[in-house]
């Protein structure tokens, strides 16, 4: 043991192997630990101790790559190495120095410490790419753009649509260099763009914009509404104007008009709304349908029965009222209508002068095609004569007036002859009951009567005879018992002789 501390003590910071070969101690190694591209970097690499009489060869390598040597230097006085490099981006990673001790193979290499080494490439070249297929699409589908670069490393990526920053959402997948949108609609068309930044020591920032590249994304056409007008040309000829609008969709929109399953008319326009002129012949029926189309789908209106029939009278006019306080007729309302017409146009009129959609006495409502009804506050303005008339709306030239009626507010208010009639007739019906009832009820009290005076006069003649049959001499009563019960039947025979009397008085029903 003594030997080889000895050893190693003149040798410095070499040391024995049980073989007896000596090694050279650990090197240590020294710089930056970020670096930029293409920069000029010194790493210092160097033995504490150095042993005498040898010359070490320090060199400088990749970890894991010792046939691709980064730098030497050769030491034998014991200055540290010096190694200038120029940043590349192989450099990053992991860095060793090994020290060789030359022209002594008893003496073994001895390898440093490892040091990592960032290397920063500045951002270049950014460009969006669109993953997702093409640049115009309908709504609905997934856009994925995803942001490339020509250089550059520790990266941070941020979007934008038409300069406003493309923030994190559940539609809206921000992940580093790549955009994901779900579901997409019109909303999400727009000029896309990426900015890639890295900096070097948060003192030297880099950025990189890509040009804007810009999306569509196609609203799909609605289902259009369908409408009609029926006109009329001077040659006597009937034709409908035939309306397909559709609220939204990426335009052009061609649109197309079937009767039933019969196509009609197609038109491809650059507005949401066309009109097809489609010829009429009265009293046939036509099934008509929109349907509008910018994209592999195609929307469909409701079914629409077409069918044009003159108005034909008799045109029925007829009213009721409302009754206010004290029973007063307060309002009117008239009814009109036409025994037949699909579209009918109505007109009222009082004495002769035609009444707009609203006076200050009467307001119009229209119910296309079954009925017209005029509202009137009765009042003197409104006292005259009423009437209306019904005409085809795409045809002014005939009109079939209804029956006149005159109306004024005191006929109005004063009851009409034959509910009179019924009035006085009731009444008159209903004294006559009531005195029916009353004759009645009287002869119904005078026979009960008479029977009640012949049922007393019968017990009093039993009373007498029985009071003459009995033997006084064989009771033995108290006399005052016996004179009160004779009081009794005195007081029962007064009574019962001036009920009769008063019988006697009322007339029977024999006189």
């Amino acid at each position: 043991m003594f030997p080889y501390l000895l050893v190693s003590v003149l040798l410095g910071s070499c040391y024995c192997s049980k073989e007896g070969s000596m090694t050279l101690g650990r090197p240590e190694l020294f710089g930056p630990s970020v670096a930029l591209l293409n920069d000029v970097d010194v790493f210092n690499c160097h033995l504490t101790i150095y042993p005498k009489n040898e010359t070490i060869l320090l060199e400088l390598f990749k970890e894991g790559n010792r046939n691709k040597l980064l730098g030497y230097y050769t030491s034998s006085d014991g200055q540290a190495a010096s190694f200038s490099i120029v940043i590349q981006t192989f450099h990053e990673g992991n860095l060793e120095c090994v020290a060789r001790a030359q022209n002594n193979s008893l003496v073994e290499p001895s390898v440093s410490y490892t040091h990592n080494l960032k290397v920063i490439e500045p951002v270049a070249g950014a460009k969006v790419n669109i993953q997702s297929g093409a640049a115009e699409f309908f709504e609905g589908r997934t856009l994925e753009l995803r942001c490339t670069l020509t250089a550059g490393n520790y990266v941070s990526y941020k979007w934008r649509v038409n300069g406003q920053p493309v923030l994190q959402s559940p539609r809206h997948n921000v992940a580093n260099d790549q955009l994901v949108i779900n579901r997409t609609t019109s909303a999400n068309s727009g000029l896309y763009m990426c900015v890639a930044a890295n900096s070097y020591n948060t003192t030297r920032v880099f950025t990189t914009s890509s040009s804007e590249v810009e999306i569509t994304v196609k609203d799909v056409v609605s289902n259009p509404d369908i409408s009609f007008n029926v006109m009329k040309e001077e040659s006597n000829n009937y034709f409908a104007v035939v309306t397909c609008q559709s609220t939204r969709g990426t335009l052009p929109i061609t649109f197309s008009l079937y009767n039933r399953t019969e196509l009609a008319f197609s038109m491809t326009a650059e507005e949401r709304k066309v009109n097809f002129k489609v010829p009429l012949v009265l009293d046939r029926h036509l099934t008509l349908q929109c349907q509008a189309n910018n994209s592999d789908e195609v929307a469909y209106s409701r079914w629409l029965p077409l069918q044009v029939v003159s108005v034909g009278g008799p045109v029925v006019m007829h009213y009721d009222f409302d009754i206010g306080q004290n029973n007063a007729v307060i309002g009117l309302r008239f009814y009109c209508k036409a025994t037949k017409g699909t579209h009918p146009r109505f007109q009222w009129f009082l004495n002769q002068t035609l009444l707009q959609d609203r006076g200050s006495f009467y307001y119009v409502v229209n119910q296309p095609p079954d009925q017209s009804i005029l509202l009137l506050s009765v009042g003197s303005s409104s006292a005259g004569t009423y009437h209306c008339e019904v005409a085809d709306i795409f045809d002014n030239t005939t009109a079939i007036s209804s029956n006149k009626q005159y109306i004024d507010i005191k006929e109005l208010n004063e009851l009409p002859v034959p509910v009179v009639a019924v009035v006085f007739g009731c009444f008159t019906l209903l004294v006559v009951l009531v005195s029916a009832c009353c004759f009645v009820g009287v002869l119904s009290r005078r026979t009960k009567s008479g029977e009640e005076s012949l049922v007393s006069q019968k017990m009093e003649t039993f009373s007498a005879n029985e009071e003459d049959e009995l033997d006084m001499s064989e009771y033995t009563e108290d006399n005052d018992v016996v004179r009160s019960a004779r009081w009794d039947d005195l007081d029962w025979v007064s009574e019962t002789s001036a009920d009769d009397a008063l019988f006697m008085d009322e007339p029977t029903d024999e006189h």
